[in-house]
């Protein structure tokens, strides 16, 4: 367990590496346990998304043969780990998870916070899978110990697309689900385990997505950001994830209905958002309004990031040999272990594939230039390779703003009527959801 107080530190330089990653929702608490649940869609790095969002040092429970996986082992004790024996991985290990229960109701009640995947193990479905029952009888133990109920905080952990480099990762921390009436019942009351259960998949329910289909995440988030352009709503990532909580839910009850006017409205979304991506728009840009003033100072604000241009195609020809290598040998790798392995073995092996790469530019330039010199390359390589990412991403996102701006400023009355249909179209899923709601209530 060497690597479990730096940890916090390992998982913001990974998670911030990998991915555009935001953060938002309730607070941890810094101190006592606490119990963390989470949905599992991304092998090892969910752990250490998880890290990040709760801001404080969490033990992970993790399946038994990841201690002994080749290449994956060594990291999951590190961190401190504990095992889980399940039984479809070794029906005699069960036993020793009587001892694994309860040490970590000493850990729990010892103050520490545990981080647990109720699933039982990670996925790439499209929604929350049935719940294990261990993390209710974990609760229960534990708060024998303690003597009353603690913090279940649920994690909500939604990707634009977890397998590529750069995408969009949200945790979306949730509150507590209250369980004080089931303290004194204890893990032995199968009535109480089960309730617990199902109190904790209610409180995961509401910060993930769970999609009827992966193909349906472009429908759903594109039609939060219509919704949102066009009536407002509350700001921040919680708020946000909610909405897209809520229209998913929606969807899948019109699906159930006879109504079908959502197939309608659903090709329209899809041709608007796909209308708005050929622009370089958004749904939120239509109502932009731009100025040559407005333009000029944008053009200020950015012309000091204008002398990193150079150090980041510096960086692009430098490191991108050993990026490719990065992406293509962790995908073939992880290929034994799914989809949702594809970002760890990408960032393990590309974290070895980068060092080595360092050390090998470090001493070509030692031998070149002297020892001093490689040193300094060894140690200024890293920085350059952050400053390439944030330069690199600078610029796309700036070539995306001067091709709206110009959009918006000369194609007026293609825009007005992308704005009318926008507004069609938000009319219609308000009807939709209405529907829906109306339906539910029944």
């Amino acid at each position: 367990m060497w690597l479990h107080s730096v940890m916090p530190a390992l998982s913001r330089l990974v998670t911030h590496s990998y991915y555009r990653l935001t953060v938002g929702g309730a607070k941890v608490p810094a101190e006592g346990p606490v119990l963390v649940v989470a949905n599992h869609t991304n092998s090892l790095m969910d752990p250490a998304l998880i890290v990040v969002a709760a801001g404080r040092t969490v033990r992970f429970m993790a399946k038994a043969p990841l201690f002994t996986y080749p290449g994956l082992g060594w990291l999951v004790r590190a961190v401190g780990s504990v095992p889980v024996y399940r039984t479809q991985d070794d029906p005699k290990g069960v036993r020793q998870n009587f001892d694994v229960f309860r040490d970590v109701h000493r850990a729990l009640a010892e103050g520490y916070a545990l981080g647990i995947f109720p699933e039982g193990t990670s996925h790439s479905a499209s929604r929350l899978q049935p719940l294990k029952t261990g993390a209710a009888r974990i609760a229960l133990g534990a708060a024998r110990q303690i003597g009353s109920a603690f913090p279940i905080i649920p994690f909500g952990l939604v990707f634009r697309d977890r397998r590529t480099f750069r995408s969009a990762a949200r945790v979306i921390v949730g509150a507590s689900p209250e369980w004080d009436d089931l303290v004194a019942r204890g893990p032995e009351d199968k009535d109480a385990v089960r309730e617990l259960t199902r109190r904790i998949e209610r409180s995961m329910r509401a910060v993930t997505l769970n999609l009827q289909d992966w193909s349906d995440a472009q429908l759903v988030q594109c039609a939060e950001r219509v919704w949102h352009a066009e009536f407002g709503g509350e700001p921040g990532l919680g708020a946000e994830v909610e909405r897209l909580r809520l229209t998913t839910d929606a969807l899948a009850h019109l699906r159930q209905g006879g109504d079908h006017r959502w197939r309608h409205v659903a090709r329209a979304l899809r041709g608007h958002d796909r209308l708005l991506s050929r622009l370089g728009l958004s749904p939120q840009s239509l109502h932009a309004q731009v100025s040559n003033e407005a333009a000029f100072g944008w053009m200020l604000r950015r012309l000091p990031l204008l002398l990193l241009l150079p150090v980041a195609a510096l960086g692009v020809a430098l490191f991108y040999l050993p990026r490719e290598m990065a992406g293509r040998l962790g995908a073939k790798l992880a290929i034994k272990e799914g989809e949702d392995a594809v970002p760890t073995f990408r960032v393990l092996y590309g974290a070895v594939i980068f060092l080595l790469w360092f050390l090998a530019l470090a001493i070509v330039t030692g031998v070149v230039a002297g020892p001093l010199a490689g040193v300094l390359t060894f140690f200024a390589l890293p920085v350059v390779a952050f400053a390439t990412l944030m330069v690199s991403e600078w610029r796309q996102l700036s070539w995306h703003e001067i091709r709206r701006f110009f959009v918006l400023r000369f194609h007026r009355d293609r825009v007005a009527h992308l704005r009318v249909r926008q507004r069609e179209l938000a009319w219609q899923l308000r009807s939709l959801f209405e529907t829906a709601g109306s339906g539910r209530e029944e």
